[in-house]
């Protein structure tokens, strides 16, 4: 038994939620998401909340049955409060900025790394090593907070790199320097 897929969501004011032709679409205040779904997943709407069944027990139905609950969820959540990642810029004479629709990065490569800011998100910098990713799809927020991470990952040693801000990274000890063997 799902436990995901059998849990109701209840839907705030002015949120609507509809399928037709296997496509879920939620709309809110912020803004409008749809999802295609499998059709052996059913969901009804009634009284400001949404249920999901599923069709039978087979095991790629009962995974379809939770997936779509939360990516349903999620989309109404987007829709109400948004997502945001915030991320850290962590090195020596390292920053930030935005400059039009673009992330500029200087972050000790001989060249500044630009990333073209995508549709349906919104790229904030409130300091010189602050960058905060903000919209209402919770995958295009975190994939391009992903793609802006990658740019340069955290090293261990000094903590170098871009992480997100709720990111610990682990450290490890250098050489011993002078150390008798």
């Amino acid at each position: 038994m799902s436990r995901i897929g059998n849990a109701v969501i209840n839907l705030p004011a002015g949120v609507t939620v509809e399928a037709k032709d296997k496509v879920i679409t939620v709309k809110g205040p912020k803004g409008t998401l749809t999802q295609a779904y499998d059709p052996v997943i059913s969901l009804t709407v009634e009284n400001n909340t949404v249920k999901f069944t599923r069709a039978n027990e087979q095991g790629p139905t009962k995974a379809k049955h939770g997936l779509y609950r939360a990516l349903t969820a999620n989309m109404v959540k987007g829709v109400t409060e948004g997502f945001k990642k915030t991320l850290i810029v962590n090195g020596v004479g390292w920053k930030v900025a935005k400059q039009g629709k673009k992330l500029v990065m200087n972050v000790g490569f001989s060249h500044p790394v630009e990333l073209e800011e995508i549709e349906g998100i919104n790229i904030e910098c409130p300091s010189q090593t602050e960058i905060v990713v903000n919209g209402i799809d919770k995958e295009k927020v975190g994939q391009f907070a992903a793609v802006v991470r990658s740019v340069r990952e955290p090293e261990p040693y000094h903590g170098y790199g871009i992480r997100y801000s709720d990111e610990v990274i682990e450290r490890k000890v250098g050489k011993a320097a002078g150390a008798k063997g």
